[in-house]
């Protein structure tokens, strides 16, 4: 069952969440819905889409063109690029990704649930399961989204009969369990309707479970559900120039953005990869001083002794290390046009770090239909496969299940400067 408990009177803070599925299962639509019904729509948007609305003959308003922005889509009735939309509902903050549907924008999938904490699986009731939902259900796995919510959307084509929806859990939850994912919420609507988005509606009194809303307002937060080791990632040294000012001629602070645990003035650190131990001095944001930094935030870092750090390094907490490698195995999900060439040396961006590297191998291809692990040579576009790269420099890395940012990479063309590659580290 799932670990989202239904907890009213909480502010949870910031959720980031993503809602994908198969082409059609109305996930525009959902967010339109969930938009509208919170009273989070601007006037002027309202009256855009009520105008292309009339202009099609529509009775009522299509609230899927709150999230297709793009004219193409709005022509074609279809998503095609990542929407991300933000809205609050005072007790909470929430960024939407609103991926598309259609195969060949698998990749812009991937990018959205790169930093999503939940996943918003939407399903037709007159459909059930297709290619499209397996395919975004595994790729939610894979890049470590933590809940996943299936939504077994358009009820009201299905007369809101119980026996499709419990035919749709059943099929699903033997579709998890070959993947291994836990954490998942079922919940019957009708996004066209509002049944059990905000609104419980008249036509769903046999499931007892939240509302759509309830399960994203008590949803957990990012960084809040288990105790996260410290890592800080280097970005620039700063050194002032104002040699008039005597309390800056010694200044050297470390900057950069928390990616996660915290850390307090004081306590023992770590530089990696040359292993330097120090104790923090001081921590600073925009000039004042805080006793202790957590996940998020973007600080200064200042320490007791001289140590020789660049951009790239990274502190840790002294008892916290993380892998010093020149060889990392990854699965690796190909964004690029071009095939992937095993005989070229590529880029590697790993937090604030870049190296060169190229293929030790390609251990396997996934087919993410069948889920089969298939030989395979070369890599094309939404391939996904599991590979071995060898480093030019030494990477500081975590396993991509126990810190999404650590343990993420993406693969740099060198001639074109293109990401054409996504990479979690195993």
């Amino acid at each position: 069952m799932s670990a989202i408990e239904h907890l009213p009177g909480i502010d949870n803070g910031l959720l980031r969440f993503l809602t994908c599925g198969s082409v059609d299962d109305g996930k525009s639509t959902l967010i339109g819905r969930l938009l509208y019904d919170t009273k989070t729509i601007l006037a002027d948007t309202l009256h855009a889409i009520t105008r292309t609305s009339e202009r099609r003959g529509l009775e009522a308003v299509d609230l899927s063109l709150i999230t297709d922005g793009l004219s193409a889509e709005r022509e074609q009735g279809i998503t095609i690029d990542v929407a991300y939309r933000y809205f609050t509902t005072g007790r909470r903050k929430y960024i939407i990704a609103d991926a598309p549907g259609h195969e060949q924008y698998t990749r812009n999938m991937v990018t959205a649930a790169s930093t999503a904490n939940l996943a918003i699986i939407l399903v037709d009731a007159r459909k059930g399961l297709l290619t499209q939902t397996r395919r975004h259900s595994y790729l939610a796995h894979l890049v470590g989204i933590p809940h996943i919510v299936v939504a077994i959307n358009k009820m009201d084509l299905v007369d809101y009969d119980q026996a499709v929806y419990d035919r749709i859990r059943g099929e699903y939850l033997e579709f998890a369990a070959t993947l291994g994912i836990g954490d998942v919420t079922f919940i019957p609507l009708s996004a066209l309707n509002g049944d059990m988005i905000v609104d419980r509606g008249e036509r769903l009194d046999w499931y007892s479970g939240p509302t759509l809303l309830d399960i994203l307002e008590n949803a957990p937060t990012a960084h809040s559900e288990r105790d996260e080791r410290f890592r800080f990632p280097v970005q620039y040294v700063c050194r002032p120039q104002k040699s008039g000012d005597p309390k800056l001629h010694d200044y050297r602070g470390f900057m950069g953005r928390v990616e996660s645990g915290e850390i307090a003035v004081g306590d023992e650190v770590l530089v990696l990869p040359s292993e330097q131990r120090t104790r923090i001095k001081a921590i600073e944001i925009h000039g004042s001083s805080l006793p202790r930094a957590i996940a998020e935030q973007s600080v200064t870092l200042l320490l007791e002794d001289e140590v020789d750090i660049s951009r790239g390094d990274m502190i840790v907490r002294a008892q916290e290390l993380a892998l010093v490698t020149r060889r990392i195995e990854a699965m690796l999900c190909w964004l690029g046009d071009t095939a992937l060439d095993p005989q070229r040396k590529y880029l590697i961006r790993q937090t604030t770090r870049e190296t060169k590297a190229m293929i030790e191998a390609i251990d396997y291809r996934l087919d993410i239909n069948t889920l089969q692990q298939l030989p395979a040579e070369r890599l094309g576009m939404n391939d996904i496969a599991r590979v071995t790269f060898k480093l030019a420099q030494p990477l500081c890395v975590d396993a991509y299940g126990e810190n999404r940012s650590t343990g993420a990479f993406i693969v740099i063309d060198e001639s074109s400067n293109n990401t054409v590659g996504a990479g979690m580290i195993l």
